[in-house]
């Protein structure tokens, strides 16, 4: 997958991976997934891009943010826009897909391979252009679902295809080490999208998580 001194950047789709991972029952070890990364050459960056709702009191998306700032990661966010659709129900907006193609464009002329954690087949035409200027790239999803997570034409695209259950034991978190769930009712144990296992408040936590982006019966979220 990796040339051993090659410079490597990460660009994390992190709604994305969020439902791969989801769908595949797998929970993100970040600090796992940069340490085996860092392995395999000189990792120059790690990008990760999320939308969030910044009119909530709490978003449970934050201590993810936070952590992963400090933690080697270059955190991009971007407030969602709201919106009514025709039949009047209320939907929040999160694109990230032109600031991981800016910052990618803007890498490719410093590094030997990009690789994608996503499967959505808008990043075809990305993959290309930075192909043209000699970088490598692998793309990170799963065929492992029905239907694939990642769209035909991006995986044909990629130099490297590499489903995400492969490395599952190298970036997951062990379920033994996974805090027991809190047995409080649904509304008071809501977590936001992308919040993993290990950074999600204990069930003795005094402070109430707050609704993700996916909050409200009549609220619908597109990425």
């Amino acid at each position: 997958m990796t040339v051993p001194g090659e410079k490597i950047a990460l660009f994390i789709d992190g709604a994305n991976l969020y439902a791969t991972a989801k769908s595949l029952g797998i929970d993100i070890d970040y600090k796992k997934l940069l340490t085996e990364f860092q392995s395999r050459g000189y990792l120059l960056r790690a990008f990760y891009y999320t939308a969030i709702i910044e009119d909530q009191e709490y978003s449970s998306i934050r201590p993810l943010i936070d952590w992963l700032d400090y933690n080697g990661y270059s955190v991009v966010t971007k407030a969602t826009k709201e919106f009514v659709d025709q039949t009047g129900r209320r939907k929040i907006k999160g694109n990230m897909d032109i600031e991981l193609a800016v910052d990618a464009m803007e890498m490719a002329g410093t590094i030997d391979h990009m690789v994608l954690f996503s499967g959505d087949g808008d990043f075809r035409s990305l993959v290309e252009a930075v192909q043209r200027k000699g970088v490598r790239v692998t793309v990170v999803s799963t065929i492992s679902t029905h239907p694939p997570m990642i769209a035909d034409e991006l995986r044909r695209q990629a130099d490297v295809f590499t489903d995400i259950i492969t490395l599952q034991s190298k970036i997951g978190r062990n379920p033994s080490e996974r805090p027991v769930r809190d047995a409080r009712p649904r509304d008071d144990n809501r977590e936001a999208a992308h919040t993993p296992q290990f950074l999600r408040r204990p069930a003795s936590s005094p402070q109430q998580t707050g609704a993700g982006p996916d909050a409200g019966d009549d609220d619908e979220f597109e990425n």
